[in-house]
């Protein structure tokens, strides 16, 4: 009897671990890839401007609410307007340690450089947002619609308004040669290393005009420094909680109802390095879903205005395919294609 209820339990017991054996291998075969040391996060652009503003807030939301066991470094690689960035994640293939936060510089750096880069030589993983450009201008001037402002640019001449933006035949110099082909306008373009700068320059009277991002120029918004024009969109702004003392970003109006018709967004997203494996790329697609739902991020998307628009996957890269040719297109007829 002794021998048989020994021989029962051990059974018994074989039964129970070799369940916890497939138990624990199909718990590791199907458990998700995170991060075993730190993350570098790359801006490819400088401090202050738009894109830096957000990996840095970001980063913070991520730490706040625990997001990720390792952390999250933000690293600038600005060199040869962004091109450092986005080389270091090209030549990082594999490495799933390194991400980067891309502008649309992602196109126009290697359209207008003619560096060997290519935005499918890295792995997409999420669009976060669009960024909207406005037209600004410095609230002591008496220019209060963007038509009275075109209209005193053309009648200035050729080159005598000068228009302040960040790095050279980027978003805000092509937003500018589209600008100047829809109004017959000529503008001076005055490149400065970022969009905080660009702001800052503004206020100080150095340049007539800019079309920085709303986050880039609020803070001059809503002091009474700056003036809003108008929004390079197709629909107004959604966002009507008064920013300064008398406006909303939704009261501002968008360029097609000001007389100037001219529109043109900014990709806010995210790339990992190419050879990356599904599970990694999984990884921060989720990371960054449960970032994009705190309230902390909302609050960020309402302050800089941005479209809320979530991409992945073959959306997200069918939506690159398409940004990449209107890019092209943009650049070969502002004459910057690299020759």
């Amino acid at each position: 009897m002794a021998i048989s209820m020994k021989s029962a339990f051990g059974k018994t017991l074989v039964g129970v671990m070799g369940a916890g054996l497939v138990a624990s291998v199909s718990t590791s075969a199907l458990a998700a890839w995170e991060p075993e040391k730190q993350v570098e996060f790359v801006v490819p652009a400088g401090t202050g401007g738009g894109a830096d503003q957000m990996a840095r807030l970001m980063q913070g939301i991520i730490v706040k609410h625990n997001l990720m066991k390792q952390s999250l470094v933000v690293v600038n690689k600005s060199g040869g307007a962004g091109a450092e960035g986005f080389l270091s994640v090209k030549n990082a293939k594999g490495d799933p340690y390194k991400i980067i936060i891309t502008l649309s510089n992602l196109f126009t750096t290697p359209l207008a450089t003619g560096v060997p880069f290519n935005w499918k030589d890295m792995t997409p993983v999420a669009m976060l947002a669009l960024d909207q450009f406005i037209l600004w201008v410095n609230a002591e001037k008496p220019y209060k619609t963007a038509k009275e402002y075109i209209d005193a640019a053309k009648a200035a001449g050729p080159g005598k308004m000068k228009m302040g933006g960040t790095g050279s035949k980027q978003e805000d110099q092509i937003l500018t040669a589209g600008l100047e082909k829809a109004t017959g306008t000529k503008f001076s373009y005055i490149p400065y290393k970022g969009g905080g700068e660009v702001a800052v320059q503004l206020v100080g009277n150095h340049v007539d005009s800019t079309v920085n991002n709303p986050a880039e120029a609020v803070a001059q918004w809503r002091a009474g420094s700056l003036r809003a024009l108008c929004v390079f969109d197709d629909t107004r702004m959604p966002y009507k909680a008064k920013v300064t003392p008398t406006q909303s970003w939704n009261d501002i109006p968008t360029c097609k109802e000001a007389g100037v018709p001219t529109d043109y967004v900014m990709l806010r997203g995210i790339f990992m390095a190419p050879g990356v494996s599904a599970d990694q790329v999984t990884y921060f697609v989720e990371v960054f879903k449960k970032m994009m739902a705190t309230p902390e991020w909302k609050e960020y998307m309402e302050k800089g205005a941005f479209q809320q628009t979530f991409m992945s996957g073959k959306e997200f890269a069918d939506w690159l395919g398409k940004a990449e040719a209107l890019h092209k297109q943009l650049m070969s007829e502002a004459g910057f294609l690299a020759k």
